[in-house]
């Protein structure tokens, strides 16, 4: 028998990365991966499956990538997007859609979210419209379209707010939106559907709700606490709006602005299934408990096993990681230079990758947790997004404020910020004989980013100084 030839789109985002790691190892899978970005992409990764760099919203970009494909996946959305999200979105579905069908592509499978397009929130009925649009061409394509829910794991946007509000807040004053009817799924569960959908042996369209009990939002946060050994009080009180439930949550929770208010505009209108196909053409899957998700996604995170984040990956310009050569054009820059033993170089490199997270940056964390905070408010991601590992990085992790932009093994980490600047930063770290190379480029935006950068330059001298010397230090410990 063949091999299946499958196209994965959004691989370097949360369920896309879980989902390709499954793949790559079955002989009976072809891989091809479109990526809009190739950096983003491990070599390792690229021995095993076929890359291609195109981008969904560029009709003929599309041309040659679906040669050959028997089964496509859509899995790319506009979550934290802002401007006009849901055109780009119908655009890039009409695109990928339009493209299958030119090369003969037999199913496209989707992942979007459940609801009612007359109640959901703006973001959850643009991927009710991508999936009415995948669909819109039965007689030349078939669509498998999986709606979900919340989804509970490791490092997904709506178990990362769960986790830390439980974990932070003993009393919760909340908004009456806890009290609205949703339908959780842990992740295992969507990759196993996702998985076992490209063999189904059906050749109609379907939609398939999928989730494990339903609940409220108040029973996931009091059902959580329990499975964390905590006793949690919640108040719903009528005066809490959007607006003031979406800056409450970016306080005590990882998540930014944009998408926080996307998530508590999808809280507010029921998610559960509305019919039973998940049990019908799936019957050998049975959604894990809540309580069991939970455990699970907690214990991940316990042994540095998360694979993915909803912070991986971003349609938004600013997490993206090209135009690294626009350090060069960097008007602005603050290089410092830190010797060490030769025999440290090793050592060195990896003190750097460990820099940020729980480790902190040595010395003078509060100043680095005070920016971190008026970044929040300002709408940035701020330090409390951490990172996925304590010890490793890749390309496109996010790494407290800053996204991993490029790595050479041994010589050099690039760190792109991602906070809320008059200006485009970057932080990097080289190492050229015995000597580590610590330097701050910044692209001022118009006058105030001149201005912020001459404000800001005396607190260089006190946290990069001793940055530099910090790790250096480290390295000799170890």
């Amino acid at each position: 028998m063949s091999a299946r030839k499958i196209l994965l789109t959004g691989s370097t985002g949360y369920i896309g990365r879980r989902l390709k790691d499954r793949m790559i190892g079955d002989p009976q899978i072809r891989l091809r991966l479109l990526v809009r970005n190739q950096k983003k992409i491990s070599e390792n990764i690229k021995k095993r499956a076929d890359v291609i760099e195109a981008n969904t919203l560029d009709a003929d970009s599309l041309k040659n990538v679906f040669k050959g494909i028997d089964t496509a996946y859509y899995l790319i959305h506009s979550m934290g997007s802002s401007g006009d999200f849901a055109g780009l979105d119908r655009k890039s579905a009409t695109n990928f859609r339009e493209a299958c069908i030119r090369a003969g592509v037999k199913r496209i499978i989707y992942l979007g979210g459940l609801g009612t397009k007359d109640t959901a929130s703006k973001h959850l009925r643009s991927r009710i419209e991508t999936g009415e649009i995948l669909s819109a061409r039965p007689d030349r394509i078939q669509t498998l379209w999986f709606r979900a829910g919340i989804i509970i794991g490791s490092g997904s946007a709506s178990f990362e707010i769960i986790r830390n509000i439980v974990q932070k807040l003993p009393l919760m004053i909340t908004p009456r939106w806890v009290n609205t009817r949703t339908q959780p799924i842990g992740i295992t569960d969507v990759l196993e559907y996702l998985h076992q959908a490209k063999d189904l042996n059906t050749s109609a369209n379907l939609i398939i709700d999928i989730g494990s009990q339903v609940m409220s939002f108040k029973e996931m946060l009091l059902r959580a606490s329990s499975a964390m050994g905590l006793k949690r009080y919640i108040i719903p009180v009528p005066v809490l709006s959007p607006r003031i439930s979406s800056y409450w949550l970016i306080l005590f929770t990882p998540v930014p602005y944009a998408i926080a208010r996307s998530l508590v505009d999808g809280l507010k209108s029921e998610t559960i299934a509305a019919n039973s196909n998940a049990r019908k053409f799936f019957p050998a899957i049975s959604p894990l408990p809540y309580e069991k998700s939970v455990a699970l996604a907690l214990s991940e995170i316990i042994n540095n096993q998360v694979l993915s984040r909803w912070c991986d990956s971003s349609v938004r310009d600013e997490c993206d990681i090209k135009g690294q050569e626009k350090i060069a054009k960097a008007v602005l820059l603050d290089r410092r230079g830190f010797n060490f033993d030769h025999k440290l170089r090793q050592d060195v490199f990896q003190s750097v990758l460990s820099v940020g997270g729980q480790e902190g940056w040595f010395k003078h964390n509060w100043l680095w947790r005070l920016r971190g905070f008026l970044d929040k408010i300002a709408g940035g991601p701020g330090l409390v997004r951490g990172r996925r590992d304590p010890d490793a990085l890749r390309i496109g992790d996010s790494l407290d404020f800053w996204k991993v932009a490029d790595i050479e093994p041994g010589k050099r980490l690039l760190l792109f910020s991602q906070m809320k600047l008059p200006g485009k930063a970057w932080l990097e770290f080289s190492l050229e004989n015995i000597t580590l190379f610590q330097t701050a480029y910044f692209i001022p935006k118009g006058l105030w980013g001149r201005i912020y950068w001459y404000v800001t330059y005396p607190f260089h001298n006190i946290v990069f100084n001793d940055l530099g010397k910090s790790i250096i230090k480290k390295a000799a410990r170890q």
